[in-house]
């Protein structure tokens, strides 16, 4: 069998299946399905320096070949999460990554600084969160704000730092590059594109928050575009991720560039996504003759 170890910022994973923040809650629910040392890792949900109660339903909604949510980073609070989730966690035998969002540098950079004194292996940032200082700007949509956010965390983070960026942006290699140059070790991308659905029959939005993310098989060939345009232009690696749900996704996202994926809206559906998906990397690299699954990352070979 072909080897499913890669490495990421020197963090070593036993295969390259993530668990996607805000997918996989905690991981207490699916490991009544399997040991959670199935995946290579667990991003875990998305944690604010405060516990937040999200946004009021109804907050999540099907669409054709994905789901539209905009829950709103309802989660318990950095403190609660150290106390109460990552002791447990850490007994999983995966890479755990503490997914943070914040309103302004300083909910970044505390919950950096706090996150790096614990037992989480890697620190990925949302920067898809309003800016409330800015006047709801998002970080994540200008190379400036981008790259000022990554130097202000930078500072504080003692761990491998992932910036996840945001598809919802003209230029998405140039901001990656901007993560790269202020000193960010890895980039997953991408988070969810913004959309909307309607209930024609009340003329009001679906969900209550008029618009939402987009998740799911719908968004993959968007999601496989912009991988494979950063890869070329960036020297760390790329966690690739937008609707992969099976092994052939797995590996088409690979060949575009990524070197480790997360896998997010198909554990709704299946939640032994991950152990179909492995095998039948498993399966493919062994029929090509392939001995190590980091031989597929980059290997596109365009017309």
């Amino acid at each position: 069998m072909a080897d499913l170890k890669v490495k990421v910022a020197g963090v070593e994973f036993n295969n390259p299946l993530i668990a996607a923040s805000g997918t996989f809650g905690f991981g207490r629910e699916y490991s009544e399905f399997y040991p959670l040392s199935t995946l290579g890792g667990i991003s875990c949900k998305g944690i604010t320096l405060q516990a937040r109660p999200g946004n009021p339903a109804p907050r999540i909604a099907e669409t054709p070949s994905g789901i539209l949510n905009a829950v709103g980073l309802q989660n318990p609070g950095v403190d609660h999460f150290v106390k109460e989730d990552l002791p447990w966690l850490k007994e999983q035998n995966t890479v755990i990554i503490a997914n943070i969002a914040g309103n302004s540098y300083d909910d970044y950079c505390k919950m950096a600084e706090k996150l790096s004194d614990t037992a989480v292996d890697m620190i990925e940032l949302n920067i898809s969160c309003p800016n409330v200082k800015s006047g709801g700007v998002q970080f994540g949509t200008s190379c400036e704000s981008v790259g000022a956010i990554t130097k202000a965390v930078r500072k504080y983070c003692k761990k491998p730092l992932i910036i996840k960026l945001s598809p919802n942006v003209t230029d998405i290699v140039s901001i990656a590059q901007s993560a790269e140059a202020e000193g960010a070790d890895a980039i997953s991308m991408i988070n969810t594109l913004t959309g909307m659905r309607i209930d024609i029959n009340t003329g009001r939005p679906i969900i209550r928050n008029n618009t939402g993310g987009l998740s799911g098989p719908a968004v993959f060939p968007v999601a496989v575009r912009m991988v494979y345009q950063v890869a070329q232009a960036v020297n760390i690696p790329i966690i690739g991720m937008g609707g992969i749900s099976t092994w052939q996704d797995a590996a088409e996202m690979l060949i575009a560039g990524a070197t480790a994926l997360q896998i997010g809206t198909v554990l709704f559906k299946d939640p032994y996504a991950p152990v179909k998906i492995n095998k039948g990397l498993n399966e493919f690299l062994d029929s090509k003759g392939i001995k190590s699954v980091t031989e597929l990352t980059k290997t596109i070979k365009p017309w």
